[in-house]
């Protein structure tokens, strides 16, 4: 199992300066992906600007929005950033994406929450479009450079609708950040879309979990205010679950590995960027 670490792009309070040094110093450590968290309506850097940043600062690392959230975005536009990002890091880009879920979030006229999901399917074919080079707005010319590739997808959610959409359209599935027993059933719905669409093998699948090796009430504090969009329950559930700690870690990369994980992206809970270092210690 493959284990990455994740930009603190919407850890409350982090100087966006940060974020070329970590991604950096997670490559030099040997992660094996960058990820970002993506929200609008929330203090941070937007994952795609993250994931730029990142790009220019690292050679080798996997890029990986966790998860972008994609019906906000009118679909060319979104397309051609995406494929911007990738042609920048030499092909480096995987698309984590979700519908979303929080009003707030849907700022763009005619992009709000309902009907997210219809859109999401229809932008889907669209990215496939803009990516072969196809001409866009009606005139002659594409919106991406020569060479410019489909970037890989991996497509989140927890319903019935959403791992259809990943066995039509993606590569496999990313979970929430939530605990161990509490995504394994999204595995199995995942693995489970994919043999029923046809699809040959298995999805990829990545899961995430929030860490803290330093200040860990101030990462449970991080985690709460992120999630408190969510309710009190939601929110203190997810600041109570976060791996705190080496044992705590180590327990986390035994438990998702024994799910047949591919890959565990550890989400930081506090920007301090001797999480790297710390984190690396630990699980590489």
């Amino acid at each position: 199992m493959k284990i990455g670490i994740g930009l603190p792009n919407m850890v409350r309070g982090t100087r966006p300066t940060v974020i070329p040094e970590w991604a950096a110093r997670a490559e030099r450590a040997g992660f094996s992906t960058l990820g970002t968290v993506g929200r609008v309506a929330y203090p941070g850097v937007l994952d795609t600007v993250a994931l730029a940043a990142a790009a220019g600062a690292t050679q080798t690392i996997g890029l990986f929005t966790n998860v972008s959230l994609a019906p906000v975005w009118p679909p060319v536009l979104f397309a051609k950033e995406a494929a911007g990002i990738d042609a920048v890091s030499g092909g480096r880009l995987t698309l984590g994406l979700g519908v979303g879920g929080r009003p707030d979030d849907f700022v763009v006229d005619g992009f709000g929450l309902a009907g997210r999901g219809r859109r999401f399917d229809r932008d889907l074919a669209v990215y496939r479009d803009v990516w072969r080079g196809e001409p866009i707005g009606g005139g002659p010319s594409p919106a991406v450079t020569p060479g410019a590739r489909q970037i890989p997808l991996l497509i989140g959610g927890g319903t019935p609708a959403s791992f259809a959409r990943m066995a039509r359209w993606g590569n496999g599935y990313v979970s929430p950040a939530a605990p161990p027993p509490a995504v394994a059933p999204a595995f199995d719905g995942a693995r489970a879309a994919w043999a029923e669409a046809g699809r040959e093998g298995s999805p990829y699948l990545v899961a995430v979990a929030y860490f803290a090796l330093g200040d860990l009430e101030q990462g449970r504090a991080n985690v709460r205010d992120y999630c408190i969009a969510h309710g009190e329950e939601i929110a203190d559930m997810m600041s109570n679950g976060i791996a705190a700690g080496p044992g705590s870690i180590k327990d986390r990369v035994a438990a998702y590995a024994d799910l047949g994980v591919d890959e565990l992206i550890f989400s930081p809970s506090v920007g301090d960027i001797d999480e790297v270092g710390r984190l690396a210690d630990t699980v590489l």
